[in-house]
């Protein structure tokens, strides 16, 4: 026995419509923010950490994260502030782990640099670094973010995950601490 439903006529299946275009956050291109920021990123690890493997390490660390979570991220645009965030993280935690391994030793001060530091250094450049190494962490990291990666006080601020006045503050704070620091007249 059938049943039959007089003037309806069973629809035909339809595919669903192909989409047109990939959805924003499927756009991010994570091997295009490698080849074009790697190395300035590396360098600002570099600056943050210390030495070059364990920047590179900061930094390969970070573009697999954003690699991993390139689905997540809401503005395609904001991948390489999100990058940047995750080197300085990095950086902070490489040095948060450093803190706690050598707590109780004694800090190890080189005798003498090397002379591959003072040929590319020099010696006043030497001096910039250390009294930049001896600030407190945040203005340390906004006057890298500032000086070295050129960096507007919106972004720096968004890197920090602080405010662009507190940015602009704590770079001012930091200045005056080198300038003291150095010698020189503020």
């Amino acid at each position: 026995m059938t049943m039959s439903f007089s003037g309806t006529t069973p629809e035909p299946k339809t595919e669903a419509p192909p989409r047109a275009e990939r959805p924003a956050r499927d756009r991010v291109d994570v091997a295009g923010l490698f080849a074009e920021h790697h190395l300035g990123l590396v360098r600002l690890a570099l600056l943050m950490v210390g030495d070059q493997a364990t920047a590179e390490d900061v930094v390969q660390e970070a573009f697999a994260r954003t690699h991993a979570g390139r689905l997540r991220l809401r503005d395609p645009g904001r991948a390489l502030a999100y990058v940047r965030s995750a080197v300085l993280n990095g950086a902070r935690s490489v040095l948060r782990r450093r803190a706690v391994a050598f707590r109780r030793a004694a800090p190890y001060e080189p005798s003498v640099w090397s002379a591959e530091h003072a040929a590319l250094l020099g010696e006043e450049r030497r001096e910039v670094l250390t009294a930049l190494l001896g600030l407190p962490k945040r203005q340390r990291e906004a006057l890298i973010l500032r000086y070295y990666l050129d960096l507007p006080d919106q972004e720096i601020a968004e890197v920090m995950g602080i405010r662009a006045g507190t940015a602009r503050s704590t770079i001012a704070r930091g200045l005056a601490a080198l300038a003291r620091t150095l010698g020189e007249e503020s």
